[in-house]
Protein backbone atom coordinates (compact mmCIF):
# COMPACT_ATOMS: atom_id res chain seq x y z
CA UNK A 1 0.00 0.00 0.00
CA UNK A 2 1.40 3.73 -0.70
CA UNK A 3 2.39 5.12 2.32
CA UNK A 4 0.24 8.11 1.90
CA UNK A 5 -3.25 5.86 2.16
CA UNK A 6 -2.22 5.91 6.37
CA UNK A 7 -2.42 9.51 6.62
CA UNK A 8 -5.58 9.86 4.79
CA UNK A 9 -8.03 12.51 5.97
CA UNK A 10 -11.23 10.63 7.51
CA UNK A 11 -12.95 14.37 6.90
CA UNK A 12 -12.73 13.28 3.37
CA UNK A 13 -16.17 11.97 1.70
CA UNK A 14 -14.81 9.61 -0.24
CA UNK A 15 -15.83 6.05 0.85
CA UNK A 16 -13.64 3.16 1.62
CA UNK A 17 -14.75 1.67 -1.88
CA UNK A 18 -13.76 4.61 -3.55
CA UNK A 19 -10.41 4.67 -2.01
CA UNK A 20 -9.75 1.58 -2.26
CA UNK A 21 -9.96 1.84 -5.90
CA UNK A 22 -7.48 5.51 -6.09
CA UNK A 23 -4.99 3.29 -4.12
CA UNK A 24 -5.37 0.15 -6.28
CA UNK A 25 -5.26 2.27 -10.45
CA UNK A 26 -2.49 4.70 -8.83
CA UNK A 27 -0.24 1.58 -7.63
CA UNK A 28 -0.75 0.02 -10.99
CA UNK A 29 0.08 2.73 -12.43
CA UNK A 30 4.12 1.98 -14.57
CA UNK A 31 6.73 4.12 -12.53
CA UNK A 32 8.55 5.76 -15.22
CA UNK A 33 6.00 6.61 -17.01
CA UNK A 34 3.34 8.72 -15.68
CA UNK A 35 5.64 10.24 -13.26
CA UNK A 36 9.09 10.65 -14.46
CA UNK A 37 8.15 11.57 -18.02
CA UNK A 38 6.35 14.47 -16.88
CA UNK A 39 9.10 15.92 -14.85
CA UNK A 40 11.28 16.39 -18.55
CA UNK A 41 8.94 19.38 -19.38
CA UNK A 42 9.41 21.41 -15.90
CA UNK A 43 13.30 20.76 -15.58
CA UNK A 44 13.46 21.91 -19.57
CA UNK A 45 11.46 25.22 -18.66
CA UNK A 46 13.17 25.73 -15.58
CA UNK A 47 16.69 25.64 -17.66
CA UNK A 48 14.97 28.10 -20.20
CA UNK A 49 13.72 30.36 -17.46
CA UNK A 50 17.19 30.31 -15.40
CA UNK A 51 19.07 31.31 -18.81
CA UNK A 52 16.82 33.97 -19.80
CA UNK A 53 15.12 35.45 -17.22
CA UNK A 54 18.18 36.78 -14.44
CA UNK A 55 19.69 37.88 -17.82
CA UNK A 56 16.74 40.66 -18.45
CA UNK A 57 16.16 40.92 -14.29
CA UNK A 58 19.93 42.60 -14.41
CA UNK A 59 19.51 44.24 -17.70
CA UNK A 60 16.18 46.40 -15.85
CA UNK A 61 17.95 46.51 -12.13
CA UNK A 62 21.32 47.54 -13.29
CA UNK A 63 20.29 50.70 -15.72
CA UNK A 64 18.45 53.23 -13.95
CA UNK A 65 16.78 54.78 -16.46
CA UNK A 66 14.46 51.65 -17.23
CA UNK A 67 13.88 50.50 -13.83
CA UNK A 68 12.71 54.12 -13.18
CA UNK A 69 9.81 52.99 -16.17
CA UNK A 70 6.28 51.23 -15.03
CA UNK A 71 6.57 48.92 -17.51
CA UNK A 72 9.98 47.93 -16.91
CA UNK A 73 9.02 47.59 -12.93
CA UNK A 74 6.31 45.49 -13.36
CA UNK A 75 8.03 43.17 -16.43
CA UNK A 76 10.74 42.95 -13.81
CA UNK A 77 8.17 41.85 -11.01
CA UNK A 78 6.19 39.38 -13.05
CA UNK A 79 9.65 37.51 -14.21
CA UNK A 80 10.59 37.09 -10.34
CA UNK A 81 7.47 35.74 -9.96
CA UNK A 82 7.57 33.41 -12.60
CA UNK A 83 11.21 32.27 -11.97
CA UNK A 84 10.00 31.55 -8.48
CA UNK A 85 7.29 29.65 -9.72
CA UNK A 86 9.29 27.02 -11.75
CA UNK A 87 12.16 26.71 -9.12
CA UNK A 88 9.66 25.63 -6.75
CA UNK A 89 7.17 23.46 -9.07
CA UNK A 90 10.24 21.68 -10.25
CA UNK A 91 11.40 21.09 -6.77
CA UNK A 92 7.91 19.85 -5.94
CA UNK A 93 8.05 17.70 -9.25
CA UNK A 94 10.95 16.09 -9.02
CA UNK A 95 10.39 15.04 -5.03
CA UNK A 96 7.58 13.09 -6.18
CA UNK A 97 9.37 11.83 -9.18
CA UNK A 98 11.82 10.48 -6.66
CA UNK A 99 9.25 9.32 -3.96
CA UNK A 100 10.85 11.44 -1.56
CA UNK A 101 7.67 12.07 0.92
CA UNK A 102 7.62 15.60 2.61
CA UNK A 103 6.75 16.48 6.51
CA UNK A 104 2.73 18.04 6.49
CA UNK A 105 4.47 21.12 7.40
CA UNK A 106 6.93 21.23 4.64
CA UNK A 107 4.31 20.41 2.05
CA UNK A 108 2.14 22.85 3.30
CA UNK A 109 4.72 25.25 3.18
CA UNK A 110 6.11 24.31 -0.48
CA UNK A 111 2.56 24.62 -1.80
CA UNK A 112 2.04 28.31 -0.21
CA UNK A 113 5.18 29.05 -2.26
CA UNK A 114 3.52 27.97 -5.62
CA UNK A 115 0.60 29.80 -4.68
CA UNK A 116 2.44 33.09 -4.03
CA UNK A 117 4.12 32.59 -7.07
CA UNK A 118 1.28 31.57 -9.26
CA UNK A 119 -0.45 34.76 -8.03
CA UNK A 120 1.36 37.10 -7.83
CA UNK A 121 2.63 36.19 -11.54
CA UNK A 122 -0.96 36.28 -12.16
CA UNK A 123 -1.75 40.21 -10.38
CA UNK A 124 1.48 41.00 -11.88
CA UNK A 125 -0.06 40.24 -15.44
CA UNK A 126 -3.06 42.14 -14.85
CA UNK A 127 -0.71 44.97 -13.75
CA UNK A 128 1.13 45.42 -16.66
CA UNK A 129 -2.21 45.05 -18.99
CA UNK A 130 -4.14 47.97 -17.25
CA UNK A 131 -0.55 49.73 -17.51
CA UNK A 132 -0.54 49.41 -21.20
CA UNK A 133 -3.83 50.14 -21.52
CA UNK A 134 -3.58 53.49 -20.01
CA UNK A 135 -0.46 53.91 -21.78
CA UNK A 136 -2.51 53.64 -24.92
CA UNK A 137 -5.77 55.59 -24.30
CA UNK A 138 -4.32 57.97 -21.81
CA UNK A 139 -0.76 59.24 -23.19
CA UNK A 140 -0.74 62.69 -22.03
CA UNK A 141 -2.05 61.63 -18.56
CA UNK A 142 0.12 58.10 -18.11
CA UNK A 143 3.10 60.11 -16.28
CA UNK A 144 0.51 61.57 -13.96
CA UNK A 145 -1.48 58.43 -13.40
CA UNK A 146 1.67 56.20 -13.01
CA UNK A 147 4.57 57.99 -11.91
CA UNK A 148 7.73 55.63 -10.44
CA UNK A 149 6.58 56.22 -7.03
CA UNK A 150 3.18 54.97 -7.29
CA UNK A 151 4.32 51.79 -9.30
CA UNK A 152 6.39 51.04 -6.51
CA UNK A 153 3.95 51.23 -3.93
CA UNK A 154 1.68 48.77 -6.44
CA UNK A 155 4.08 46.38 -6.91
CA UNK A 156 4.25 46.34 -2.57
CA UNK A 157 0.47 45.76 -2.81
CA UNK A 158 0.58 43.03 -5.47
CA UNK A 159 3.08 41.26 -3.06
CA UNK A 160 0.94 41.87 -0.05
CA UNK A 161 -2.50 40.33 -2.16
CA UNK A 162 -0.27 37.38 -3.38
CA UNK A 163 0.45 37.07 0.36
CA UNK A 164 -3.08 37.65 1.44
CA UNK A 165 -5.16 35.54 -1.17
CA UNK A 166 -3.82 32.69 -1.13
CA UNK A 167 -2.63 32.87 2.92
CA UNK A 168 -6.62 32.86 3.86
CA UNK A 169 -7.54 29.82 2.08
CA UNK A 170 -4.59 28.02 3.39
CA UNK A 171 -5.81 29.28 6.85
CA UNK A 172 -9.20 28.04 6.04
CA UNK A 173 -8.22 24.81 5.22
CA UNK A 174 -5.73 24.22 8.01
CA UNK A 175 -8.38 25.27 10.58
CA UNK A 176 -10.88 22.86 9.13
CA UNK A 177 -8.15 20.23 8.82
CA UNK A 178 -9.24 19.58 5.14
CA UNK A 179 -5.59 19.31 3.54
CA UNK A 180 -6.01 15.96 2.45
CA UNK A 181 -3.44 16.10 -0.53
CA UNK A 182 -0.82 17.12 1.91
CA UNK A 183 -2.16 14.24 4.57
CA UNK A 184 -1.76 11.76 2.22
CA UNK A 185 2.20 12.56 2.27
CA UNK A 186 2.32 14.05 -1.39
CA UNK A 187 2.93 17.62 -2.30
CA UNK A 188 1.63 16.32 -5.88
CA UNK A 189 -0.28 19.66 -7.10
CA UNK A 190 -1.93 17.33 -10.10
CA UNK A 191 -2.98 14.95 -7.46
CA UNK A 192 -4.23 17.36 -5.07
CA UNK A 193 -6.21 18.86 -7.91
CA UNK A 194 -7.87 15.78 -8.20
CA UNK A 195 -8.31 15.18 -4.76
CA UNK A 196 -9.78 18.88 -4.31
CA UNK A 197 -12.57 17.88 -7.12
CA UNK A 198 -14.13 15.29 -5.06
CA UNK A 199 -13.10 15.98 -1.34
CA UNK A 200 -14.71 17.79 1.34
CA UNK A 201 -17.42 20.67 1.33
CA UNK A 202 -14.63 23.24 2.56
CA UNK A 203 -11.83 21.94 -0.23
CA UNK A 204 -14.71 22.29 -3.24
CA UNK A 205 -15.40 25.61 -2.44
CA UNK A 206 -11.86 27.07 -2.00
CA UNK A 207 -10.94 25.43 -5.00
CA UNK A 208 -14.24 26.52 -7.06
CA UNK A 209 -13.24 30.20 -5.09
CA UNK A 210 -10.01 30.44 -6.89
CA UNK A 211 -10.80 29.39 -10.02
CA UNK A 212 -13.28 31.87 -10.26
CA UNK A 213 -10.99 34.71 -8.93
CA UNK A 214 -8.47 33.18 -11.64
CA UNK A 215 -11.06 33.52 -14.41
CA UNK A 216 -11.94 37.04 -13.15
CA UNK A 217 -8.35 38.11 -13.65
CA UNK A 218 -7.90 36.57 -16.73
CA UNK A 219 -11.39 38.30 -18.37
CA UNK A 220 -10.03 41.38 -17.43
CA UNK A 221 -6.97 41.30 -19.31
CA UNK A 222 -9.11 40.06 -22.00
CA UNK A 223 -11.38 42.68 -21.99
CA UNK A 224 -8.40 45.53 -22.03
CA UNK A 225 -7.09 43.65 -25.04
CA UNK A 226 -10.36 43.53 -26.79
CA UNK A 227 -11.14 47.09 -25.96
CA UNK A 228 -7.96 48.42 -27.02
CA UNK A 229 -8.34 46.79 -30.42
CA UNK A 230 -11.53 48.43 -31.13
CA UNK A 231 -10.51 51.71 -29.92
CA UNK A 232 -7.12 51.60 -31.68
CA UNK A 233 -8.47 49.45 -35.31
CA UNK A 234 -9.10 52.75 -37.30
CA UNK A 235 -5.74 54.70 -36.45
CA UNK A 236 -3.95 52.25 -39.02
CA UNK A 237 -1.60 50.73 -36.67
CA UNK A 238 -3.61 47.11 -37.65
CA UNK A 239 -2.83 47.97 -41.68
CA UNK A 240 0.09 45.32 -42.16
CA UNK A 241 0.25 42.34 -40.21
CA UNK A 242 3.79 41.99 -39.91
CA UNK A 243 3.34 45.40 -37.88
CA UNK A 244 4.81 45.96 -34.18
CA UNK A 245 1.13 46.76 -33.15
CA UNK A 246 -0.54 43.46 -34.83
CA UNK A 247 2.90 41.03 -33.91
CA UNK A 248 2.38 42.27 -29.75
CA UNK A 249 -0.99 41.40 -30.21
CA UNK A 250 -0.72 37.96 -31.31
CA UNK A 251 2.14 37.74 -29.07
CA UNK A 252 -0.64 38.82 -25.84
CA UNK A 253 -2.96 36.30 -27.12
CA UNK A 254 -1.00 33.22 -27.49
CA UNK A 255 -0.04 33.81 -23.37
CA UNK A 256 -3.27 34.83 -22.83
CA UNK A 257 -4.50 31.48 -24.19
CA UNK A 258 -2.24 29.28 -22.32
CA UNK A 259 -2.93 30.72 -19.37
CA UNK A 260 -6.27 30.10 -20.10
CA UNK A 261 -6.23 26.84 -21.50
CA UNK A 262 -4.96 25.04 -18.62
CA UNK A 263 -8.37 26.56 -16.78
CA UNK A 264 -10.54 24.82 -19.74
CA UNK A 265 -8.89 21.49 -19.29
CA UNK A 266 -9.25 21.37 -15.43
CA UNK A 267 -12.80 22.15 -15.96
CA UNK A 268 -13.77 19.54 -18.41
CA UNK A 269 -11.38 17.26 -16.19
CA UNK A 270 -13.25 18.23 -12.92
CA UNK A 271 -16.90 17.18 -15.05
CA UNK A 272 -15.47 14.21 -16.09
CA UNK A 273 -12.71 12.67 -14.21
CA UNK A 274 -15.72 11.60 -11.23
CA UNK A 275 -18.14 9.40 -13.40
CA UNK A 276 -17.39 9.25 -16.83
CA UNK A 277 -13.06 8.62 -17.12
CA UNK A 278 -10.97 6.46 -14.87
CA UNK A 279 -9.28 7.92 -11.55
CA UNK A 280 -6.28 6.99 -13.25
CA UNK A 281 -6.82 9.02 -16.74
CA UNK A 282 -7.79 11.93 -14.56
CA UNK A 283 -4.65 11.88 -13.05
CA UNK A 284 -2.51 12.11 -16.27
CA UNK A 285 -4.53 14.70 -17.31
CA UNK A 286 -3.91 16.71 -14.32
CA UNK A 287 -0.26 15.79 -14.54
CA UNK A 288 -0.33 16.99 -18.51
CA UNK A 289 -2.28 20.12 -17.25
CA UNK A 290 0.34 21.14 -14.58
CA UNK A 291 3.68 19.96 -15.62
CA UNK A 292 2.98 21.52 -19.02
CA UNK A 293 0.53 23.60 -20.04
CA UNK A 294 0.59 25.61 -16.96
CA UNK A 295 4.46 26.49 -16.77
CA UNK A 296 5.05 27.12 -20.63
CA UNK A 297 3.70 30.71 -19.94
CA UNK A 298 5.85 30.94 -17.32
CA UNK A 299 9.05 30.32 -19.83
CA UNK A 300 7.09 31.69 -22.94
CA UNK A 301 6.48 35.17 -20.56
CA UNK A 302 10.35 36.39 -20.51
CA UNK A 303 10.85 35.77 -24.83
CA UNK A 304 7.37 37.33 -26.26
CA UNK A 305 7.57 40.33 -23.81
CA UNK A 306 10.95 40.53 -22.11
CA UNK A 307 13.19 40.73 -25.44
CA UNK A 308 10.05 42.19 -27.10
CA UNK A 309 10.99 45.89 -25.61
CA UNK A 310 13.74 48.10 -27.52
CA UNK A 311 15.65 48.89 -24.80
CA UNK A 312 16.22 45.91 -23.32
CA UNK A 313 17.02 43.81 -26.21
CA UNK A 314 19.63 46.26 -27.43
CA UNK A 315 21.39 46.31 -23.63
CA UNK A 316 21.16 42.56 -24.09
CA UNK A 317 23.11 42.55 -27.51
CA UNK A 318 25.38 45.05 -26.05
CA UNK A 319 26.18 42.78 -23.14
CA UNK A 320 26.92 39.65 -25.68
CA UNK A 321 28.85 42.28 -27.70
CA UNK A 322 31.20 43.17 -25.62
CA UNK A 323 31.54 39.73 -24.26
CA UNK A 324 32.84 39.11 -28.12
CA UNK A 325 35.41 41.85 -28.18
CA UNK A 326 36.95 40.73 -25.29
CA UNK A 327 37.24 36.73 -26.79
CA UNK A 328 38.82 38.28 -29.49
CA UNK A 329 40.77 41.26 -28.42
CA UNK A 330 44.60 40.51 -29.30
CA UNK A 331 46.88 39.64 -26.67
CA UNK A 332 49.48 42.71 -25.63
CA UNK A 333 52.68 42.19 -27.14
CA UNK A 334 55.35 40.73 -24.83
CA UNK A 335 57.49 44.16 -23.04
Amino acid sequence: MLPWAFYFNSSSNWDSTTLLLLLEEWSLTPTGTNTKMFLISPVICLVAGVLIIPTILFVIFSQFKIRQETRYMLLGNALLFDLIYLLFYTLSAALNAAYLNLPKEACVLLLFLLAVAYCGGLFTAVAIVLDTYIAVLFPLRYVVILPPSRTKKIIVLLWMCSGVFPGIFFLVLWTTNSFVPCALETCSVPVMLILALNGTDVVKLCFWLSTTFVILCLSVIFCCYAILYFKTKHSGIWESICSRASVTFLMHNTVLFFYFFPLLALFVESFLCINVIKLQRGILVSLTVCNVLTILPKVLFPFLYGLRYREISASLKSIVRRKQLRLVSPAPPPS
